[in-house]
Order: C-alpha cells, then structure tokens, then sequence
C-alpha cells in the first residue's frame, strides 16, 4: 500500500454547527501530501447540526456525490430540485457549466452525518444534472455511481464507479484493479467498522489506496461499511 490515510490524520474545521473531517485539502486545510486520489478530489466527511446547513453557493465542473450516513439531507439548487436525502440514498450533482444549490440538515431535532464527495469530470460545460436514489445492498459490492449507470447505479460524467461495500464480521472478501484495457487505481474508505488489509488494521475513517494490480486481502474484524472507488489512473 503506498498510500494509507488514517482517519485521526485527516484536516477539519468545526464551526460549531458543521465539524468537518477532510481527507484531502480543502477549504482552509491544505497539504501538498493530501491532494486527492486520481480524478477524486474531496471526501468531507461532514457532521450538521438540527436546523442549519450549508447557504446557497456555487460550483462549476464538478461530480459531487452526498452520501448519507445518518439522520437526512435538504437539498435545493437553481435548475429547480428541492428533494429531501435520508440515509441509505444516494445523491449525484453534475454542476457543469454552473450551479448554485444549498445543503441544510432536514431535521431541526437531530444531527445529520454524510459525505460529502468531489470527482473531476471527463466533460467540462454541460447541462447540471441531478439524479438521487435508494439502491440495496446486492452482495459485499454493490455499484451506487458509475460511468455508464450500469446495474440500477447513478451515473456519473466521468470514467470512475464508486461501490458501497458491507461485509459481516470474519467475512472476507479480495479487492484489485485491473489493467486489462487501461490502468486504474483503487481507494477504499471506510464508513464504520473495522477489518484488516494484507494484516495491517483499519477503522472508521480511515483510507488506503490499492495501484494497478495489486491484489488486497479484506477480512472484516466486524460488521463493515465501507466505499470502494475505482478511479482512472492520472
């Protein structure tokens, strides 16, 4: 493994209302050894207090996927979308050309939790585009956000597919990437949970990214939740 970032590692900012744990530079956070994976770009992993929520603001040239982990996500932009995100779906937002849109917590009661996810596109000034969805879990990986939209995922404008993986305690499982037709990289970032990776521990939060070829051994130390990307490597 050439790159492992650890959870406790990670840049942040809390604000009060927003405690933010970045695992790459952002914002006010930046470290030249922390720059992204490929064409992944931002993992905010992103906690909001009852009632308050990011204000309207922009973005251009973007795949931003929100991925909520607990509680519910309120979502309005300036194509017309207002819809409400809980945990257990998914979220994509194509910002082309420009978008301005506001992220609130739809609970006034309690805490919402997601990831809040950046991929450089393939395509640069098109139409924004939206598309959300609930997509069961169909064996340890399950495709929620690919380049062609295949199996029921969401899709994304660029050559990367984002997988949730969940294993059962003891649950094994190998994960690799093939450089058949082009080379690609793979980064695993865990959700909750623990397991092991070729005999070296991770927990929730914690990262590592898997090079071309490169067979990795995952035996879960117990129930795991967890989100694999599969990234072109640049």
């Amino acid at each position: 493994m050439k790159y492992i970032r650890k959870s406790h590692d990670r840049g942040g900012a809390n604000f009060g209302w927003l405690n933010s744990k970045h695992s790459f530079s952002f914002g006010h956070y930046y470290d030249p050894k922390h720059m992204g994976v490929s064409v992944l770009r931002v993992i905010n992993d992103d906690v909001v207090q009852p009632g308050r929520g990011f204000d309207t603001h922009g973005h251009r040239d973007m795949e931003i996927i929100s991925y909520v982990i607990d509680g519910a996500l309120e979502h309005k932009d300036s194509t017309g979308n207002i819809y409400t995100v809980p945990a257990g779906e998914v979220q994509r937002m194509s910002a082309g050309r420009g978008v301005m849109h506001s992220e609130y917590n739809a609970s006034d009661k309690e805490a919402v939790n997601f990831l809040q996810i950046w991929i450089q596109p393939n395509v640069f000034g098109i139409e924004p585009s939206y598309e959300q969805k609930r997509i069961e879990q169909n064996g340890p990986l399950t495709p929620l956000v690919t380049s062609n939209g295949t199996d029921g995922s969401l899709s994304m404008n660029q050559d990367a597919n984002l997988y949730r993986l969940m294993l059962e305690k003891q649950q094994q499982i190998t994960l690799y990437v093939s450089t058949h037709t082009t080379n690609r990289v793979g980064y695993l970032h865990i959700v909750s949970g623990s397991l092991a990776a070729n005999g070296t521990d991770f927990s929730a939060g914690d990262a590592f990214m898997v090079t071309a070829d490169e067979v990795t051994e995952i035996v879960a130390s117990s129930d795991v939740e967890a989100l694999w990307f599969d990234l072109p490597a640049i």
